[in-house]
């Protein structure tokens, strides 16, 4: 696992779909509970909520970890810098921790965008950079082709998908997976096997699919505006899943349910 993703960090704050001061509130709640690592993007529209809640807090700016994402609308030559920069002011910081390409392009040409990413790395206006929602074929692709090294591909990952090409691509090029819909939106709920493994743990079927992720290896990123969902969202590293109750999860992504697709993100690519 990247460095970047280490201990705390290995536990995101993820803060679509909140907006307002919806959005103010509930990151100053999870930094109460004790989240560092904060997921946002130009697309969701809380930029500036965030850097809100961020900034009236104490924590110091090196002990946080802040995540945003450049919208396929930006990746022109001349618009990419500017709008990172915007991203940086509505943060109210001098840089984030990482840069991430929210989707590949529409064309399927990955390069001129890369380029951009790794430009704004140069500058200083990324500690690290990576992408998301990229397939195999784009990452082993992107990493022939740069110098500098993606720290993730952040993607639909939960128990209910089949995602074993994409953990098979990361592990070759070393660029790991972080998880978005990381619990299928409340789908996995629906299954009791969860609840069942969560009782011989005593923690709660949430817990158990996010500690299933972060056992491959896989940053895990929730959002709740629930304190007490929160809190258990974060309290997943007091536990292991033992290799069975592991595989008895493994065997329910044949279910391979994806819920972002062409038919919610137009501009998807063709997944794995």
């Amino acid at each position: 696992m990247n460095l970047l993703y280490q201990g705390n960090y290995q536990r995101v704050f993820g803060t679509y779909p909140l907006v307002g001061e919806q959005a103010v509130a509930a990151v100053s709640a999870a930094l109460a509970v004790g989240y560092r690592a904060f997921d946002t993007a130009q697309m969701y529209g809380n930029e500036q909520q965030v850097g809100e809640a961020l900034a009236a807090s104490s924590i110091e700016r090196s002990q946080l970890c802040i995540t945003t994402k450049v919208m396929p609308g930006n990746f022109a030559e001349g618009r990419f810098m500017a709008s990172v920069e915007d991203s940086l002011r509505q943060l109210r910081v001098d840089w984030v921790d990482l840069l991430l390409l929210h989707w590949p392009p529409a064309d399927g040409n990955i390069m001129p965008s890369l380029k951009l990413l790794a430009q704004a790395k140069a500058r200083g206006l990324a500690t690290h950079i990576g992408v998301s929602n990229y397939t195999a074929a784009m990452l082993r692709k992107a990493c022939r082709a740069l110098d500098v090294p993606l720290t993730t591909n952040q993607v639909e990952f939960h128990p209910l998908l089949n995602q074993r090409i994409l953990l098979a691509a990361a592990a070759e090029t070393g660029i790991p997976l972080s998880a978005y819909c990381s619990v299928a939106r409340g789908e996995v709920f629906g299954h009791s096997l969860f609840a069942e493994i969560g009782k011989s743990y005593r923690k709660s079927a949430a817990q158990v699919v996010l500690r299933w992720i972060i056992q491959q290896g896989v940053v895990a990123i929730t959002m709740s505006t629930n304190r007490q969902h929160m809190r258990a969202n974060y309290d997943i590293m007091d536990f292991v899943l033992s290799s069975v109750d592991m595989a008895r999860i493994d065997a329910l992504t044949s279910v391979n349910r994806r819920i972002v697709d062409a038919n919610i993100v137009p501009w998807a690519p063709k997944f794995d």
